[in-house]
């Protein structure tokens, strides 16, 4: 791999831009070319004077040289574009989820091992300094035998998010292209949940759409049980329907030595640590929630991701989260969202 990397972005919403953006902030990467459907000259793109494409087959046809392609689309289109990518020949990073359905993102990880090209999966919350701290004590058993783990994702996205100008939004909300809360809004901290304890079973639910019938075609609160394949039962309980703003995203675990709890809005604080013979590290501080404006998400991250990424195509490290592992995250969330009533 050349001294730089040189990376392209397909979607140039905030997601996309804040891919474009760090990637010129790092010294061994260099951003050649954007692509969006959406006109460049609707979009906020003054800083960022690189080759436009309207779509991603001109992009991949263009007489530039490209190494890695962002995928920052709306969720339907992830696995679909992936594949696309892959068959140019280019590394793939892939913004959550890797698809919704666990057939799709087979079909990505079966593309990349064919090409012999890496997929990267955007799960950035695993470098946050709190969960960072949290794998530490799971890996080292520090909490002993685990009895216990509550996830809890209390949201706001209300017709600010969901409607535009009064309008339904173009993806927001639909099952299609959204999917849900669990894969647009959630699915760092099942990630999360996942990296720490793996995989679930015997899943038990309940939905309900308490605020947005009007504007979603999926329910916005669930509450989830189930057991760990390993040791311990959890439960995730989550909503959109918060109202205002964004309240908390908090993960309770309780085992056999200790009991810990991460909470504030983003699970960015350390609000309870009890353990037998072990006294709590200062842990470096928390970058900022992403910030949309009308609402906001998880820690920004991404700077971390990218690091990763010319990390691994150098051969300097190994990769922070395969396709496999995002595709399981896709299949824990399918598996819960199978127990929806039909007329969700």
């Amino acid at each position: 791999m050349g001294e730089q990397i040189k990376f392209a972005v397909v979607g140039c919403g905030h997601i996309g831009k804040r891919h474009a953006r760090t990637v010129r902030l790092h010294p061994e990467a260099e951003l050649v070319a954007l692509c969006d459907i959406v006109p460049k000259t609707q979009l906020d793109l003054a800083d960022l004077d690189v080759p436009f494409y309207p779509t991603l087959d001109a992009m991949l046809a263009a007489d530039i040289p490209i190494d890695v392609v962002c995928i920052c689309t709306p969720n339907g289109y992830h696995t679909e574009q992936c594949i696309q990518v892959l068959e140019a020949g280019k590394h793939v990073v892939c913004e959550k989820p890797l698809g919704l359905k666990k057939t799709a993102c087979e079909q990505v990880i079966h593309k990349a091992l064919t090409v012999g090209r890496q997929v990267f999966c955007v799960m950035q919350n695993r470098y946050s300094p709190p969960a960072v701290w949290l794998k530490e004590l799971v890996e080292k058993n520090t909490l002993g035998l685990l009895h216990t783990v509550q996830l809890n994702c209390f949201w706001n996205r209300d017709d600010r998010y969901y409607l535009k100008e009064g309008q339904a939004h173009a993806w927001h909300g639909t099952m299609q292209q959204d999917g849900g809360p669990l894969f647009t809004q959630f699915s760092h901290y099942v990630d999360l949940m996942y990296w720490l304890f793996g995989d679930i079973t015997d899943i038990q639910a309940r939905f309900e759409n308490f605020t947005h019938r009007h504007s979603t075609q999926f329910e916005d609160t669930g509450f989830v049980t189930f057991r760990f394949l390993n040791e311990g039962i959890g439960s995730l309980n989550y909503s959109t329907a918060t109202w205002g703003k964004n309240m908390e995203t908090s993960i309770t675990i309780t085992g056999s030595k200790g009991s810990v709890r991460i909470g504030g809005q983003y699970m960015d604080k350390v609000e309870y640590c009890h353990i037998a013979n072990y006294d709590m590290p200062t842990l470096q501080a928390v970058n900022p929630a992403n910030d949309y404006g009308t609402y906001k998400g998880s820690a920004n991250n991404h700077g971390y991701v990218f690091e990763n990424v010319i990390d691994v195509l150098k051969n300097r490290t190994t990769i922070t989260t395969n396709a496999l592992e995002g595709m399981k995250v896709v299949e824990i969330i399918e598996r819960i969202y199978e127990l929806r009533k039909e007329e969700w």
